[in-house]
């Protein structure tokens, strides 16, 4: 189980793990295992690098069965990927008017039809029953097929070889991440805590620490945990991911909500929302042992921290405080001796006698008490810069810049990034910005009403302010690091790759990571969407369904279970409900020739929970891409090959109804992979124009060859244009999105 584990860590990062221990010779010379594995892994669209192919020739049979059997785990090859229609490519032209007939003919018991295994009779001259795999009528699936067009994939992934340096390094790099991390390193490193020693290193980041005090306590080392709880918001934050799994505070109330929201029905018969917020409400209960009880009390009582300042820290979320110091009797064990501190502090709290600095900025802002407002946001600079944009608006961009620049050392670098990337959006009047509420879906928010203010020019300047005073900043953090080294290679892919800032995804990527923003070229004129859910669970209705947008110029188009064929695309048919634990699957074809003679703009790829609740945990959605024809299944259709999958997610987290997973770029030929949630039962709910901002926000990010070149130059090393350099950065390298954050020097 260790290795299987630890497996899927080094496959996230395009790479397999060998401990040394296992090679056990030096055979240069392929063995007849070493062939057989290696032609059973093209087939699923991977191949090693030289290093790799000759440590795994000289591993024990065993460990090869064990590294297949992880990469066939991992692309779903035991899973059940039959959809509804044989050869869906071609349209069985069912009808609303079959449905119809359909549920007379099942309401009056007609004797003119079939009766199928789920008890439903498909009248005669409806639904070609000779093309189904199932009920054409309730979506049930009855025939299941295995996979038989796989190797059809025109370009293969190259493993690397990753040594116990090189998994202990990736290790050390998540905690050291100067940027929150996202689903699929939260999980690789849970992982590697649960199998690896915990290395002695500074973690960077709130979130990241929360992992590292779970794990402490689980082994019963509360002190050893205490000493990384500096604030009542750690310790809270603690409390909030026990109960709930979230690294971020999020409101219950927003969560109860939005759990109410994803158990809404079109059907009101159907609706269960009211009893959604119950359940949500008893699950949010909040029960403590005496044994966790007195350690919070300790952690509270022992913090090296002003009463009056640990006040203000729980104030912005005092209804969450108030809560938890019942659950957790604080105010009872205040009262014991050598609680002296806990007891003032539950005193001072409650009486609200403390003073709150966003209080003090929010009056003094409105009084346009400039230097009062200034005076204050330079205490906390990370504050300050967050409100940057809007306190140029305010009080104007020269003298708001003048005392940002004062403190702008002490920002940090990610901050000093995001301030630099967005600007271009912000100051357009035209431009709405997509956003991602705690808790919440992607929305769209308009611009700054106070833009309206100002004339073009004036806001041209303040980009370029803000522009040049970030890149200034970040230069001169980059020339204070003593570099001996002369030359620099810069992969030209980086320039293509995002720096992770921002944008977390939600979701788990299996195999090899991609950021958000990261551009996939189209080889052939085919792309092909998939989703796969229902995977160990017993047989039930679990309507999950697979849709996509097409953007033209002056329309909206679909191709979803209501529309199986449109212009370009085809649906393999919707199914829904599932089979017992093997799971099910939708297609959808994209002809790109098709939707570029039609003069199609973008076609955007969503999946959506239409039964109650949200997408269920475990469903892997993603699409193929292949320079040749991909086929399906005559027998079964079936048309999933792995090694023509280009990228594939799974969903961990559930709290989105909807998810977009990738927008297509019809002229450019290329898919751009993002991730946004949105709410709602079918695709029509989606909001293009967010889509839109959200690909605007994404295009305006700052990209990991740029942020090289800042180094470069700043560093004054020469950039080469091959991999003979002092420094070398490489697509390899940028796989590990903690790594880059590196770069961000504070």
């Amino acid at each position: 189980m260790k290795t299987k584990e630890l497996l899927k860590i080094s496959l996230r990062q395009n790479a397999i793990f060998i401990p040394s221990e296992m090679i056990t010779n030096d055979i240069k010379n392929l063995s007849g295992t070493t062939s057989v594995f290696l032609a059973n892994v093209s087939k699923l669209g991977f191949t090693f690098s030289e290093s790799l192919l000759h440590a795994l020739n000289n591993v024990s049979p065993t460990y090869k069965i064990e590294v297949l059997e992880v990469l066939r785990e991992v692309l779903g090859t035991d899973k059940n990927w039959t959809p509804l229609v044989k050869e869906w490519n071609v349209p069985t032209n069912e009808s609303v008017i079959d449905h119809i007939i359909t549920y007379f003919g099942n309401v009056f018991k007609t004797k003119n039809g079939t009766t199928l295994q789920c008890g439903h009779i498909i009248p005669d001259n409806t639904f070609p029953l000779e093309r189904y795999n199932g009920c054409p009528f309730c979506g049930t699936p009855f025939e299941f097929g295995k996979l038989e067009n796989i190797g059809q994939g025109s370009k293969m992934k190259v493993l690397e070889l990753w040594t116990e340096k090189d998994l202990n390094d990736f290790y050390i790099s998540l905690l050291q991440s100067k940027t929150a991390l996202d689903a699929t390193q939260v999980d690789s490193l849970k992982m590697a805590m649960q199998y690896l020693p915990l290395p002695k290193t500074e973690v960077a980041m709130k979130e990241t620490l929360m992992l590292v005090i779970d794990l402490l306590i689980e082994n019963g080392k509360e002190d050893e945990a205490s000493q990384f709880l500096k604030t009542p918001t750690d310790i809270l934050r603690y409390l909030w991911y026990k109960n709930t799994g979230m690294l971020q505070i999020i409101e219950p109330k927003t969560i109860i909500k939005r759990t109410s929201k994803n158990a809404q029905h079109f059907h009101n018969v159907l609706d269960t929302s009211v009893q959604a917020r119950i359940a949500s409400q008893k699950d949010l209960k909040l029960k403590y042992s005496r044994k966790e009880c007195l350690m919070v009390a300790n952690w509270l009582n022992n913090m090296n921290m002003e009463v009056e300042a640990m006040c203000e820290t729980m104030h912005p979320k005092r209804g969450m405080w108030v809560r938890f110091i019942r659950a957790l009797r604080l105010a009872e064990y205040s009262k014991r001796k050598g609680f002296e501190k806990l007891n003032f502090l539950m005193d001072v709290f409650y009486n609200q006698v403390y003073d709150v600095w966003q209080s003090k900025v929010d009056s003094s802002r409105l009084k346009f008490d400039a230097d009062k407002t200034f005076g204050l946001l330079k205490q906390r600079p990370g504050l300050f810069a967050r409100s940057l944009f809007s306190n140029m608006l305010w009080f104007g961009a020269e003298e708001t810049v003048a005392h940002f620049e004062e403190i702008i050392d002490k920002v940090p670098a990610r901050l000093v990034f995001t301030l630099n990337m967005y600007a271009q959006n912000y100051f357009d009047k035209n431009m709405q910005r997509s956003v991602k509420p705690l808790g919440g879906t992607n929305k769209r928010i308009e611009a700054n009403a106070l833009l309206k203010l100002y004339e073009d020019f004036q806001l041209e300047a303040m980009k370029n302010q803000i522009e040049e005073l970030c890149l200034l900043a970040m230069k001169k953090r980059f020339a204070k690091i003593a570099n001996t080294n002369k030359t620099i290679y810069i992969d030209p892919q980086l320039f293509n790759i995002p720096v992770s800032i921002g944008d977390r995804s939600d979701t788990v990527q299996d195999l090899p990571v991609a950021l958000m923003g990261t551009r996939f070229p189209v080889e052939g004129n085919e792309v092909r969407l998939f989703m796969q859910w229902g995977k160990d669970l017993p047989a039930q209705h679990l309507d999950m369904d697979l849709s996509c947008q097409i953007a033209y110029e002056d329309r909206l188009d679909m191709c979803s279970f209501s529309r199986l064929t449109t212009t370009g695309c085809q649906h393999s048919g919707d199914i829904r409900s599932i089979p017992n634990k093997i799971g099910t699957a939708e297609y959808i074809n994209i002809n790109i020739d098709e939707l570029a003679k039609a003069k199609a703009k973008f076609v955007t790829f969503t999946c959506n929970a239409y039964s109650n609740g949200s997408i269920t945990p475990n469903l892997v959605v993603g699409w193929m891409n292949s320079k040749y024809p991909m086929k399906i299944s005559e027998k079964t259709g079936v048309a999933y090959d792995p090694s023509c999958v280009d990228h594939q997610v799974r969903v961990t987290q559930n709290i989105a109804k909807g998810l977009v997973f990738g927008v297509l770029d019809v002229a450019k030929r290329e898919i751009v992979w993002l991730e946004m949630t949105f709410g709602g039962q079918v695709v029509g709910g989606l909001d293009f124009k967010g889509v839109q901002a959200l690909l605007a926000k994404l295009n305006s990010k700052l990209n990991i060859g740029s942020l090289l070149q800042l180094k470069a130059e700043a560093q004054g090393l020469t950039i080469t244009e091959n991999e003979i350099a002092d420094e070398v950065y490489t697509a390899q390298w940028a796989m590990n999105p903690a790594v880059v954050t590196q770069l961000l020097v504070d």
